[in-house]
């Protein structure tokens, strides 16, 4: 009987170790999730804001791509602070923080669009790069730490799997609000100019963002109230596996599988954002659509994302995370050569197409590289955040290549690269991970198995 008893209590710690969700805590997860689905509408909002920005500026390929660059610079910024801020007062606190600089950045769209001058959107988009940093530094460690060790990739996916719906929501709000649908050909712009019409349409178009961002601004600060009046965990014990330490950037140093997953994590990003930001641009290039028909291209990348993060969450169920990324990495660099070689109709569709492959990316790199890191985490996630810079960086490289060559397609070596490193990343990573960490064999949970939860 000792026996049996001994083996029934094993198999019980080991079907807790393999669950996803943490029990008791049913309010706080949906909520903290929600965020995701939150800022994704606004980093899909961008990807609009790209080509309206270029027409209503009147922008040069490679200046359109601030956009990216004042975004994702605010990421870079404010990570480290963020982490410094939660190491001493916890995870809400972060939470609601960048919620708070999140919703002000999109208010600042009203005083810049009435300046009618494109600095003034950079500095809102920093803003709100800088909230979006802070909110990520906060709730990405939260979620994977939010449960057994083991089962960290899984759950970051499932709570970024919420994601993709906001950036779809995003883009159809864009496409249907900010772009009005009117494209002037160049004998109709040289005519309003002669008509002296021409600056008030430019205007015109660029008072559009207005209403959606001061909207999406309002439904954030009334998010960082309600958070703000929920309980969370004390900042000395936010998950079972966590001492009452605070970690070091020293200790950091010792662990080398953080560092690959920052510059895998730059890559990926990178290439992410060059990829959806330039949609729009390649198809307005090399095939006869509307801004409008285009965007609804980037909402089919979306879709494909968001059907990837399920599907691809219970793949990990049977096949390792780390070399479903590396199969993934692959398969979007045989789409960029795609996009690269045959730019029109297969090139799109190949852009398309990687979205499903992009899906489980950054959470899964995220969860590897927080793997084992204990009293550390808050500080890794911030490096882990900081890596999201690339956001700001690689769009440069493709528009300074456009620019050159005048092909967008060219352009999109710079992602294909970007994915060539997320590959490597995750055909190497399980070489450098550290031993499996000890679970705590009381951690509950909402749900027996994956996706049977809400």
């Amino acid at each position: 009987m000792q026996v049996s008893k001994a083996t029934g209590s094993k198999t019980e710690e080991s079907r807790k170790a393999k669950r996803v969700f943490p029990a008791g805590q049913t309010g706080l997860f949906v909520l903290v999730t929600a965020l995701f689905f939150l800022w994704g509408m606004s980093n899909n909002l961008t990807d609009i804001l790209v080509q309206q920005f270029r027409k209503s500026f009147e922008l040069s390929r490679f200046a359109a791509q601030l956009v990216s660059t004042a975004n994702f610079t605010g990421y870079f910024c404010m990570a480290i602070p963020a982490a410094l801020l939660m190491r001493r007062r916890g995870y809400k606190m972060g939470i609601v923080l960048g919620l708070v600089l999140f919703g002000s950045g999109m208010l600042l769209f009203w005083p810049a669009a009435v300046s009618g001058r494109y600095l003034p959107f950079l500095v809102a988009l920093f803003t709100v790069g800088c909230g979006a940093s802070v909110l990520e530094t906060a709730a990405n460690p939260f979620i994977a730490q939010f449960g057994p060790a083991e089962t960290s990739e899984r759950r970051l996916n499932f709570a970024q799997a919420f994601n993709p719906p906001g950036t779809i929501l995003g883009v159809l709000i864009g496409a249907r609000f900010i772009f009005s649908g009117v494209e002037l050909k160049a004998p109709q712009v040289e005519a309003m100019k002669k008509a002296g019409t021409y600056g008030a349409y430019l205007h015109a178009e660029l008072m559009r963002v207005v209403p959606t961002y001061l909207g999406l601004g309002l439904i954030v600060l009334l998010f960082a109230l309600l958070l703000s009046r929920m309980k969370f965990p004390s900042p000395g014990s936010e998950h079972s596996g966590e001492s009452s330490g605070s970690g070091s950037f020293r200790t950091l140093l010792q662990y080398p599988h953080l560092w690959f997953a920052v510059m895998a994590n730059m890559c990926n990003v990178g290439a992410q954002i060059c990829m959806w930001s330039n949609l729009i641009l390649y198809m307005k290039q090399y095939t006869p659509v509307t801004e409008r028909r285009a965007a609804n291209y980037l909402t089919g990348t979306l879709v494909a994302m968001l059907v990837g993060r399920f599907v691809s969450t219970q793949i990990m169920k049977y096949v390792p995370a780390s070399r479903l990324l590396g199969i993934y990495g692959a398969a979007n660099v045989l789409l960029m050569t795609i996009a690269v070689t045959r730019p029109g109709w297969g090139g799109a569709y190949a852009i398309v197409a990687a979205g499903f492959f992009l899906s489980i990316m950054f959470p899964t790199i995220f969860a590897l590289g927080l793997k084992g890191l204990g009293d550390n985490t808050k500080l890794a996630g911030s490096f882990l955040v900081m890596a999201i810079v690339g956001g700001a960086l690689f769009p440069l490289a493709l528009g300074w290549v456009a620019q050159k060559t005048g092909s967008f397609a060219l352009g999109y070596t710079i992602p294909l690269l970007g994915f060539a490193g997320v590959g490597v990343y995750g055909f190497v990573v399980p070489l450098i991970l550290p031993p499996p960490e000890n679970t705590d064999p009381s951690a509950e949970v909402i749900t027996a198995e994956f996706g049977q939860g809400f």
